[in-house]
């Protein structure tokens, strides 16, 4: 992927009596009428001894392949970080909503729907994407965006009220929103021919970011002295190690350094007038992005709360949340790189469905005595946001189709799961129980498989549109 690109400059050389003799240069000589001549690439003589062969630029003293080396390692690193920082800002709130709802005074409505705020603004603030990459690069874009994480976490804890406590929390989710979109157009431009393996290692990392806010953040702050607002502040030191690689990749403006293969996908022309939400495959993937999203948000909110009250201690509901998280983590790696080697991701769509249907027939019939097993069901389930990543990459040929397919399928995708979460309340309040909260669990998993098999098909958007023109 990363092959050393060799100087494309014409050798010249002189004849003397029918032989070819090759003349290495390596700085600026003058002409006989005293004009400079650019610096020549090495040659050699082929075997036949009949025409120069190009040799280009010495890999052992050219700097430009060190360079590009070390340009790619760092984004990279990078793209790690970033993943890593963007659901800390909204776990680890969880792990301590109530302290947070006593300390400032919240009602419990207000609360709630603080639940519903980050796919909220994931869905408001992820349109601007497209326009902010264009204009300012996707590399620049999110190193503000991770600087916005670190600034809305740091300070949000301590502006005195709820109304500086939810303007510091949009300005990290905007932060969030548009690197949620952005990420995946990174990985197409920069690794073209890794989509599967870096969208599975960006996806590892999100998810245990995800996971270990959850599970370290209590601890942490009984630590550091039983404080929520050192708790809650204490993200944004990580988010502020996340700006540190792009700040360098900012200065190259995502060009200088890129391998071969991604100044090419960076170059190569959007079909005219891209209209995504003429695309079916778009809609298809847009629905099966909201959808799962609705199935994460849901599971992450209210499944300690089934297993509490189905009898399973308060201590090891929070576990068993934690396992399901913690499945995304290996899972997340290995499901993209399969992704890529299939025509059709369809059978993948499948697969994670029944896993969900069934990990939600076992909370309706043995909620207590069979726990861990539904669990790792639905943590496996829970692995569909991967896939959708990865297929946000593949379903897109060019650069400028990944970011338009990102941001729709992603803003799209979150204002649909916006109402998941607080139907699920209302249901349980007025039903007494667990049913018909479950039964609406397992339903919309049925147009989840129908929407990413839909989605899965070998095909892009611009060949979707172009074939819809002709």
């Amino acid at each position: 992927m990363m092959g050393v690109m060799q100087s494309e400059d014409t050798p010249t050389s002189s004849s003397t009596a029918g032989s070819v003799t090759a003349t290495p240069t390596t700085g600026t000589r003058p002409r006989c009428d005293g004009t400079p001549v650019a610096p020549r690439t090495a040659t050699a003589p082929d075997p036949g001894g009949k025409r120069l062969v190009p040799t280009g630029p010495d890999p052992r003293t050219d700097p430009a392949p060190a360079a590009r080396r070390w340009t790619v390692r760092l984004m990279i690193i990078g793209i790690v970080l970033a993943a890593l920082n963007l659901r800390p800002a909204i776990t680890s709130l969880g792990a301590l909503l109530e302290e947070v709802r006593v300390g400032l005074g919240m009602s419990g409505s207000l609360a709630g729907l603080l639940t519903s705020v980050p796919p909220l603004c994931f869905a408001v603030f992820g349109i601007m994407a497209p326009r902010l990459a264009r204009r300012f690069g996707p590399a620049a874009v999110v190193c503000a965006g991770m600087a916005a994480v670190a600034l809305g976490v740091a300070i949000r804890p301590f502006l005195g009220g709820t109304a500086g406590f939810l303007a510091a929390s949009a300005l990290a989710l905007m932060g969030i929103a548009v690197s949620n979109v952005l990420m995946p157009v990174i990985v197409k431009r920069w690794f073209p021919d890794r989509v599967g393996s870096m969208t599975g290692l960006y996806s590892m990392a999100l998810s245990l970011g995800t996971a270990g806010a959850a599970a370290v953040t209590v601890p942490l702050t009984d630590a550091l002295g039983g404080s929520w607002r050192t708790g809650l502040a204490l993200w944004g030191a990580l988010a502020v190690a996340a700006v540190v690689p792009w700040l360098p990749l900012v200065r190259e403006r995502g060009r200088t350094g890129e391998p071969r293969a991604a100044r090419t996908a960076a170059a190569a022309p959007a079909p005219d007038g891209l209209r995504i939400t003429r695309s079916r495959t778009a809609w298809a993937l847009a629905g099966f992005f909201g959808l799962q999203a609705t199935a994460a948000y849901i599971t992450m909110g209210w499944m300690p709360q089934i297993f509490r009250d189905a009898g399973v201690p308060a201590g090891t509901a929070g576990l068993l949340l934690a396992v399901t998280m913690a499945m995304g983590v290996p899972l997340a790696f290995v499901i993209p790189r399969i992704a890529t080697r299939l025509p059709h991701q369809g059978p993948i769509v499948a697969v994670l469905g029944v896993c969900g249907l069934a990990g939600y027939a076992g909370l309706y019939l043995a909620p207590a005595s069979g726990a861990w097993a539904w669990a790792l069901l639905l943590g496996i389930a829970n692995c569909a946001f991967p896939l959708a990543l990865t297929m946000v990459g593949m379903r897109a040929g060019t650069a400028a189709g990944v970011v338009k397919l990102s941001a729709f399928a992603q803003s799209a995708g979150y204002l649909l799961s916006i109402p998941g979460p607080l139907l699920v309340g209302v249901l349980y309040q007025h039903s007494g129980g667990w049913g018909l909260p479950i039964a609406l669990m397992a339903g919309l998993m049925i147009p989840q498989i129908t929407m990413g098999v839909l989605a899965g098909r070998n095909r892009t958007v611009e060949s979707e549109l172009a074939a819809a023109k002709g």
